[in-house]
């Protein structure tokens, strides 16, 4: 017979695969290079991290220990992970929506872990309505001419020339 913290594990789990499954899903849509099995795993691996800094110390005995320092170190892995998909190309900055998504995706699994689930699922919900609603504001919002840096360069060389 399954023991009931392990049941109650195992739904964390798979709340977490879920929720981060949506996020992918929204994502996938939009052909971007982390989409639904990226964002599951690190849904699911935040949340496991997260269970066994809170749960798996004390199921083995050990009491005396500070369970943030693992969530801690949840934060800093995906901001490595966020940050090798951030780049520049063709002098534009790409990737940031994408990492900011990971990043989000592996707090939704820490609240999974920490039993936050109401918390979880709002935020999942609040994610895809920025991911997908708000694409249409950010479209429509005027933008200012981008200022012509190489006649800066230019005018600026030009003015320094012994």
């Amino acid at each position: 017979m399954i023991e009931t913290i392990t049941l109650r594990m195992m739904f964390q789990m798979l709340l977490a695969a879920i929720l981060g499954m949506v996020i992918g899903v929204e994502r996938e849509h939009r052909r971007r290079p982390a989409g639904i099995r990226t964002h599951m795993l690190v849904a699911l691996g935040s949340a496991l991290f997260t269970i066994l800094s809170v749960e798996g110390l004390s199921y083995l005995g050990v009491h005396n220990y500070d369970p943030s320092r693992i969530a801690g170190q949840v934060v800093v892995g995906i901001g490595f992970i966020g940050a090798g998909l951030i780049f520049f190309r063709d002098d534009k900055l790409q990737g940031l929506t994408t990492a900011a998504g990971i990043w989000i995706t592996a707090a939704i699994g820490m609240a999974i872990g920490f039993q936050c689930y109401v918390l979880a699922i709002f935020t999942t919900l609040l994610t895809i309505f920025i991911l997908w609603c708000l694409r249409a504001l950010e479209a429509k919002v005027p933008k200012i001419p981008k200022p012509n840096t190489d006649d800066h360069i230019d005018s600026f060389s030009k003015s320094n020339s012994f």
